[in-house]
């Protein structure tokens, strides 16, 4: 087992979320070329890797939402998601992010994981901020 970002999945979300800007990009087909920069550029981030080898197992979610609550993180962003939404007392994420809640700590997750072929939402819990992209093409 490695602490790499083995995949770059949570590389490209931190990117996302805190990046500092940058030089014009063109993404594939679907955006035109650009200056790029994360939602908040001056964040401080705290990554905690909770998939090994292709698999997110749920005592590894619920041990970095513990521990990301013990550090004083304000938003746990959390870019795991499952083709169908669980019920919420059986999902890690929904009861790791209900304990991160009762603390005042904000848990932002992915509406989905499969980018074009999507068409389901999971992370549905009502005290999580569920986000999703959409496009008007």
């Amino acid at each position: 087992m490695s602490p790499l970002d083995e995949q770059g999945h949570g590389s490209h979300t931190a990117s996302t979320a805190a990046g500092p800007g940058g030089r014009q990009r063109q993404l594939r087909r679907w955006a035109s070329a650009g200056t790029t920069r994360g939602a908040v550029p001056g964040a401080r981030l705290a990554i905690y890797k909770v998939c090994w080898d292709s698999a997110c197992r749920e005592m590894d979610i619920l041990a970095a939402f513990d521990d990301a609550v013990a550090d004083g993180i304000d938003v746990i962003s959390m870019s795991i998601a499952t083709r169908f939404p669980s019920l919420y007392f059986k999902s890690a994420e929904a009861i790791s992010s209900f304990h991160a809640m009762r603390r005042g700590v904000v848990t932002s997750a992915a509406a989905g994981n499969s980018g074009l072929s999507g068409g389901r939402v999971c992370n549905v819990a009502p005290w999580m901020l569920s986000v999703a992209a959409s496009t008007i093409d």
